[in-house]
C-alpha cells in the first residue's frame, strides 16, 4: 500500500495576508540593510519647526489613512515621542498634537506575513468544549520584509468525522514587549564551554549563581569579575558573550482579552534579531498529568542559527530560553509529548542530513544523540529530518518526517519508533506520505512541502504543511492506513 492512500487533502489553502500589519518603532537612518547613522536629530527638528496648522494637517491626512489599520494607534505615537524625550529641550513644551506626530515619524508598520506564510504546527488546544470535537491552535511562520520570520497563530476544529475548520484570523496582530526571564545556568556553561576561551573566569562568576538566576544576579558576578581583573583575562570578552546570553531569555505577557490568532511573538533577542523560524509546538504531559506547550524554534541572526525553546501554559503568557549542547545544533530539534523512563527525549539533526535521537535529563541542554535514519530512497538521498514532534498511538511513535531527493524536492514521510526504546526503528514509509503535486509545487521555494507538526485525535491524524516555503495547506491522515502502509524494519 502506498502511504499516499491514506492521506485526505481538506481544500483548505491559507495565504499570507499583506494586511495583517504592526507598528515598530522606526529610526531614519538605522535601516536593516547597511545601517549607518541615526538620523533623528534632523527628523526631530523638522518636526519641531512645522507650523501648527502644517501638524494638524499631516495628522489629519495620517488618521485617515491609518487609524482603522491599528488598535490605539494614537497611543503608540505617544509611546514612541516619549523615547525620545532626552533629545527634546527639557525647558521647551509641545503641544499634544505635535508629539503625536513626532512619534509618528518614528513608526513604521510591518506586514507580518507580507511575503509569505508557511511551516505551520497543530497541537491540541488548552480549551476544550466537551462536544467531541479537538479545538486546536496551530502556529504559523510569517515572513516579512526582510524575509524577517515571526510566529502567529490560527486556530480551528477538528471533528470526530475528520473534518476541519480553520478559523479566519483577527485583522489586527498585536505584539508584545519582552520582559527578562530567569536564566539556566547548564545553559551558560554548555554554550560557553562551546565558544571556549578562558575557562577560569567563567567558573568563578557561574559557580557562585543557582540554576535559575535573574540578570541581577548576574550583574554582581561581573562586578566581582571586574573588581578582579588584574589577576585575569578576557574579562570584557566574557562578561559581553555572557550578556548576549542572557538577552536570550525573556518573557512576553499579551492582553487576556486579546484573541488567539492576534498574538505574535515577534523577535526580541539579538540572537533572533532576523527571525524566528519553524516553530514546532508539542503538548507536553509531565508525569502528575499538569500540561506545558513547548516550541523548539531556529533563532536567527543574520549571520548564524540557534535553538531556542518558547513555554507556555496559555497561550497568553511565553517564556523563551536558549537551548545548548552538540544535539541542539542546527534546525530541527523537536521534543517528545513526554519523558520515558523518567528522561526527556527529542528528534535531533544535529549533522543536517540524518535522523537521531537524544535524551536528556535537561529540557534545555542535549549533549549527545544516535542517529536512527539515514538516507536510502531515491526521494530522500540529499537529507532527512523531522516534521515536528511523535505522537504516540498503540502500535509505537508515529514520526513525520521530511526527506530531500533531486532538485532540491521535499516531500513528507513515516517513521514508526518503539514506545519504551524510542531509538529503535520499527516501521518507516518507503514511499512518501505528500509530495510536492502540480498546483503546489511553486512558491517562494518551489517543489517544498513541509510541517512542524501535527496532532491526533482518535484515527485522525491532522497535518497542515508548507507549500513551497509561500502558503499553508492541511490534510488528513488515517492513523491507521498509514501505519498499514509502513515498511517493517
Amino acid at each position: 500500500m502506498n502511504p499516499a492512500e491514506a492521506l485526505t487533502h481538506t481544500g483548505i489553502h491559507l495565504l499570507g495576508d499583506p494586511t495583517r500589519v504592526v507598528t515598530k518603532f522606526f529610526v531614519a537612518g538605522q535601516e536593516d540593510v547597511n545601517p549607518g547613522d541615526s538620523r533623528a536629530a534632523p527628523v526631530i527638528q523638522r518636526v519641531l519647526e512645522l507650523s501648527e496648522e502644517d501638524v494638524a494637517l499631516a495628522l489629519a491626512d495620517l488618521d485617515e489613512r491609518f487609524l482603522s489599520r491599528h488598535v490605539a494607534l494614537h497611543a503608540t505615537f505617544r509611546d514612541h515621542a516619549a523615547m525620545l524625550t532626552s533629545r527634546l529641550d527639557s525647558a521647551s513644551e509641545i503641544s499634544p498634537g505635535r508629539a503625536l506626530l513626532l512619534g509618528a515619524a518614528f513608526t513604521n508598520e510591518f506586514a507580518i506575513e507580507g511575503a509569505a506564510l508557511c511551516n505551520p504546527s497543530a497541537v491540541l488546544g488548552p480549551v476544550q468544549d466537551g462536544s467531541g470535537d479537538a479545538a486546536f491552535v496551530m502556529s504559523v511562520r510569517s515572513i516579512g520584509e526582510g524575509h524577517r520570520s515571526s510566529v502567529g497563530f490560527r486556530t480551528g476544529t477538528l471533528s470526530a468525522s475528520g473534518a476541519v475548520t480553520v478559523n479566519d484570523p483577527s485583522p489586527f496582530p498585536i505584539i508584545a514587549a519582552a520582559t527578562p526571564a530567569l536564566n539556566h545556568r547548564a545553559v551558560f556553561q554548555a554554550h560557553l564551554a562551546a565558544l571556549g576561551g578562558e575557562l577560569e573566569s567563567t567558573l568563578f562568576v557561574l559557580d557562585e549563581l543557582p540554576e535559575r538566576f535573574d540578570d541581577t544576579h548576574l550583574r554582581q558576578r561581573f562586578a566581582a569579575l571586574t573588581a578582579d581583573d588584574a589577576t585575569r583575562t578576557h574579562v570584557d570578552e566574557i562578561v559581553g558573550r555572557m550578556r548576549a546570553l542572557s538577552r536570550s531569555s525573556y518573557s512576553v505577557e499579551f492582553p487576556a482579552e486579546s484573541e488567539l490568532s492576534e498574538r505574535v511573538l515577534w523577535p526580541q533577542s539579538p540572537a533572533e534579531s532576523h527571525g524566528m523560524e519553524d516553530a514546532r509546538f508539542v503538548r507536553f504531559t509531565r508525569d502528575d498529568g499538569t500540561v506545558t506547550y513547548y516550541a523548539t524554534y531556529t533563532a536567527y541572526d543574520g549571520f548564524g542559527i540557534a535553538q531556542h525553546l518558547i513555554s507556555t501554559d496559555d497561550f497568553c503568557s511565553f517564556e523563551v530560553s536558549p537551548m545548548a549542547g552538540p544535539a541542539a545544533i542546527g534546525k530541527g530539534l523537536a521534543l517528545f509529548p513526554r519523558k520515558i523512563a523518567g528522561r526527556y527525549v527529542a528528534l535531533s539533526r544535529s549533522d543536517r542530513e540524518t535522523n537521531a535521537i537524544a535524551f536528556s535529563d535537561d529540557l534545555r541542554c542535549w549533549n549527545t544523540s544516535e542517529v536512527i535514519q539515514t538516507p536510502c530512497h531515491p526521494w530522500e538521498i540529499i537529507q532527512l529530518g523531522n516534521c515536528g514532534s511523535p505522537i504516540e498511538t498503540d502500535a509505537g511513535w508515529l514520526v513525520l518526517t521530511h526527506g530531500v531527493g533531486a532538485m532540491r524536492t521535499y516531500s513528507i514521510g513515516a517513521l514508526l519508533l518503539d514506545i519504551d526504546q524510542p531509538e529503535r526503528v520499527l516501521a518507516h514509509s518507503a514511499q512518501p506520505l505528500l509530495a510536492p503535486a502540480e498546483g503546489h509545487r511553486d512558491g517562494y521555494v518551489p517543489n517544498v512541502v513541509y510541517s512542524c507538526g501535527g496532532f491526533a485525535h482518535g484515527d485522525t491524524l491532522l497535518l497542515p504543511y508548507g507549500i513551497a516555503d509561500q502558503s499553508i495547506g492541511v490534510a488528513t491522515v488515517s492513523i491507521k492506513l498509514l501505519l498499514a502502509s509502513l515498511t517493517r524494519g
